[in-house]
Order: C-alpha cells, then structure tokens, then sequence
C-alpha cells in the first residue's frame, strides 16, 4: 500500500526518535530519574517569560479572527519586516519584508526551497556529519544527495574534498552552524574560503549554486563565539531559520527562509518559494505563533544553562578519559567511541541506561552524539553510570 520512496524510511526509521521512545520503555522500568536519555536536540531550558506573556498578550489585544485568520502565504508582512529590522541591526545587512518568508520552522523552509529550486538529478552537497534528515528533503524532489566526508581532527569543513565534488549537477550546498552533532562553528575564514570555492566554481561551470544556510542553533554560542551571517559572504545564500531552539519553541514549528536581494533571480526565488509552501501544504506559517515573533523578536533564551551543562558533561567525560571536540554552539557533544563500532557502544551504554545516538545517523560513524539539553541533575545523576562505561572499556 505504502510508495516506494516511503518504504525505505520505514525500514531505516531515525535512531534518534528510537532512542527517544526506548528511553520512555527504560523510565517505566527503571524510574525516569534513572534513565539519562541524551538522545533528543528538545530543549530542557523553558521559554523566555516574555514569550509567554506575548502569547496573553496577542490574544487579549488582537482582533481573534485577525490572529486566527489567513495571510499571505509568505507571511504577515508587519512580522517580515520586524525580523529584517532585527538582522540589520544584529548582522550589517539591508533586508526587508520581501526578503523575509514566514515557515514551518526550520525544517519546512528547508523542504520550501529546495522544491523551489530542485530539478530531478540536480545534486546537492552536504559535510558529513549532518543531521540526516537533509537526505531525506534532497530526495523528496528527485535530488541526490553528496558527501563530503568529514575532517575528524576539527570537524571544519574539508574544502579539497569540497571542491572537488562540485559538478555540472551541483545546485545546492547545505552548511549547518553551529552544528549538529558537533556544535562547531564555521569561522570567518571557514566561510570566506566556502564562498571562494563556489564564486569560482560557478564561473567555471557557468551555472548558479545556492548555499543553504541552515541556522536553528544561531544564538546558541559559547565563550564569546561569533556565529557570522552568511549573507555577508555569499550572494547566492539562502538563510533557514527556526525558533525552536533559539526560544525554546520546538513544538510551535515557526521561523522563516531569507531570500535576499543579492540572490539571483531573488524576486522569482521568492514568489515561488511562496508558492511552494502553499502547495507543500503548509499554506503559511502559524499564524498566533507570527504575532508572537514579532513582539519576541530580540528575547533571548538562557544559554547560560546550556553552558553550564556543556562544560559539566565535557569537562567529565574527558577525565573519564572519552574524546571530543568541546563544542563552541549548539548543545551537543560529539564522542568519539571506544571501539570501533558505535553502535556496540550504544548497547554498553544502554546497559548503563545511557541512551545516545550512533554517528552513523549522521554520516559519521565512530562517534555517538549526546544532547545535553537537559537538566543539570540529570548530567550529575549520570556521571557515575559514564564512568562505569569508562571503566568498561579501560580508559579509567
């Protein structure tokens, strides 16, 4: 009954959601505080207060029909240009509304304009590790997905590799930074010499190549990293945004694509790409979660708390004798494992109610990645439970 395409991504369903779903089976065994589930990017830290009291405040001071009703498939138009206020103010660029297009969060403006842009055979290029969703959304349009493998030592992005696969079929590039799973940030120079290699190409091959920026950990940075915009490096870029983390808002599925001037064909981009999220079903973005954005547009969530898990959970691990690369954003540690399969290493953990996701879920096996987005009793609770695993393997 079920579509070819879909038949796959039934038999390979995501390791992380079943990690997620064994650690709700431990919990009813063992007790929730004794299951450390490390498996799932949902954030532990609440919403900013303000945003629930935008939520009051959008329903008790907006007409209801307003706040309920339709709007442009891009979005309403006063929230578009209060996000491209924002970014000017934040990042030295010159958007507007029309640049800005409101989106079932991060992931939906993914699917958006890759529909818009995508022919059938057109390639795309992705860094491994990446969050292996992207295989997914390139293949929802008959694209095809290509690796560039990853550089272990840094996890910084292996340009030869890149540039070398770069064809005639390459339309899009997808970067993602912060990361996940690592939580690296591509530096200035990083993305200077990731523009330089796609200005290049594309007068070589005489064709046009979107960078796809996708953005949900932006504000998720650490000991005074700056996360640079990408639009300032590359004309052809395409920025997809989300609140989910940002906010705390995963379940409210808002945040927005910007197509800028500077992108070819930037008008047309657009209009389609309007269209496109019509016809994918989404119509528009949700509509009381729009308003909400726009009263919220500079709150901040607390990454303090994220900090304060990061160099907890890091700072053991690595006594424990585990390696990693601290992570500079995001909320995630990147663990090289013990042995060789990571997947052995997984069931050793989850021997220890550990639940963390193998590498190969992110096209780089050999590692595990654990999500410390959670609470910081839950990382105290668990440290005896690592470094039984630790001492398992003799590195203690």
């Amino acid at each position: 009954m079920i579509s070819e395409k879909m038949k796959p991504l039934v038999q390979n369903n995501s390791a992380i959601r079943e990690m997620f779903e064994e650690g709700k089976r431990l919990a009813a065994i063992y007790g929730r505080e004794n299951v450390y589930d490390f498996s799932l990017g949902n954030p532990n830290v609440p919403a900013p207060a303000e945003v629930n009291q935008a939520i009051r405040d959008v329903l008790d001071e907006e007409e209801s029909t307003f706040v309920h009703g339709y709007m442009s498939n891009s979005g309403y138009e006063d929230v578009r240009e209060t996000i491209a206020g924002s970014l000017n103010r934040r990042f030295g660029t010159a958007f507007h509304q029309g640049n800005i297009l409101m989106t079932v969060g991060a992931a939906s403006g993914m699917n958006v304009i890759l529909k818009t842009i995508l022919n059938p055979g057109d390639q795309v290029i992705a860094f491994a590790p990446y969050f292996l969703e992207y295989g997914n959304y390139v293949r929802n349009y008959d694209g095809e997905l290509v690796i560039v493998p990853p550089d272990t030592t840094d996890f910084q992005p292996d340009m030869a590799a890149f540039e070398a696969r770069i064809n005639k079929k390459t339309k899009a590039v997808i970067i993602n930074t912060p990361n996940n799973p690592t939580g690296v940030v591509y530096s200035h120079e990083t993305l200077c010499e990731i523009a330089g290699i796609l200005e290049k190409k594309q007068a070589e091959l005489g064709a046009s190549i979107v960078l796809l920026s996708d953005e949900p950990y932006r504000e998720l940075a650490y000991d005074g990293v700056e996360v640079p915009y990408v639009t300032n490096y590359y004309a052809n870029t395409v920025v997809c945004y989300s609140y989910s983390k940002s906010l705390s808002l995963p379940g409210e599925r808002i945040g927005y694509l910007v197509i800028p001037d500077e992108l070819e064909d930037s008008q047309t981009v657009f209009a389609a790409a309007t269209i496109a999220n019509r016809v994918l079903g989404c119509v528009n973005a949700p509509s009381l979660m729009q308003r909400v954005v726009k009263r919220c547009v500079d709150a901040k969530t607390d990454v303090a708390a994220y900090d304060r898990n990061r160099n907890l959970l890091y700072s053991s691990l690595t006594e424990y004798g585990f390696s990693c690369v601290k992570p500079q954003g995001a909320f995630y540690l990147f663990v090289k494992s013990p042995e060789e399969d990571e997947k052995a290493f997984c069931g050793i953990c989850k021997q220890h109610n550990i639940l963390v996701v193998p590498g190969t879920s992110f096209a780089c096996p050999g590692y595990v990645r654990i999500s410390y987005c959670v609470s910081y009793e839950q990382i105290e609770r668990s440290l005896p439970a690592f470094k039984a695993v630790a001492a398992h393997y003799g590195l203690i």
